[in-house]
């Protein structure tokens, strides 16, 4: 771990679940975010970074995922329980800019069929890049469910204009262990 001990870390968790579940409960699941400062960091003169992390253990309680792909993915991804569009639906929407919007907003992410990547700016136009939620490759052999699950292990961070950068590692009905190894391994990017 950079910097952060194991007793501290521990600490810190300990008193995060106990205010949380106990001193004062609130009506939902809460989410733990990490927050790390950067010393001796610039940001107009160093060049700016973003990346991802799949961490150990899921983050994202709920991740609406739809999949866009041909007749073969929509058939797999009814037969998992995901939401799928065909490429005859994705023709309905005509690049209509309100209903791709709202496509994009009703989900949170996107997967699509290795053959038809290529053709959904062509189906669809720009509104689901432009809302950050261009579709992630489905192979053909690849396990969808995995697939989810490792989507909502992932946690994306991205240094902006300030020195200070923070991700989600997990929620309070995690336990200490889960969110310690989520924490050290986000920390560790």
């Amino acid at each position: 771990m950079s910097k952060i001990s194991a007793n501290v870390l521990q600490d810190a968790i300990q008193e995060i679940l106990t205010y949380s579940l106990q001193t004062k409960k609130r009506n939902f699941i809460e989410s733990v975010e990490l927050q790390i400062g950067l010393k001796n960091y610039n940001p107009s003169k160093d060049k700016r970074f973003a990346g991802s992390v799949v961490l150990p253990h899921e983050a994202i309680r709920t991740l609406k995922v739809c999949v866009l792909g041909d007749q073969l993915d929509v058939d797999r991804a009814a037969e998992a329980g995901i939401d799928a569009m065909g490429v005859e639906e994705m023709k309905a929407l005509k690049k209509d800019k309100k209903k791709v919007k709202k496509l994009a907003k009703s989900y949170d992410a996107f997967f699509a069929s290795n053959t038809l990547l290529k053709k959904i700016p062509r189906l669809l136009g720009p509104g689901l890049g432009r809302a950050g939620k261009f579709p992630t490759v489905i192979k053909p052999d690849e396990d969808m469910l995995a697939k989810v699950a490792e989507l909502k292990a992932t946690v994306r961070f991205k240094l902006k204009k300030v020195v200070c950068m923070s991700c989600l590692v997990g929620n309070v009905q995690m336990t200490p262990e889960e969110l310690a190894a989520n924490i050290s391994t986000a920390s560790t990017f």
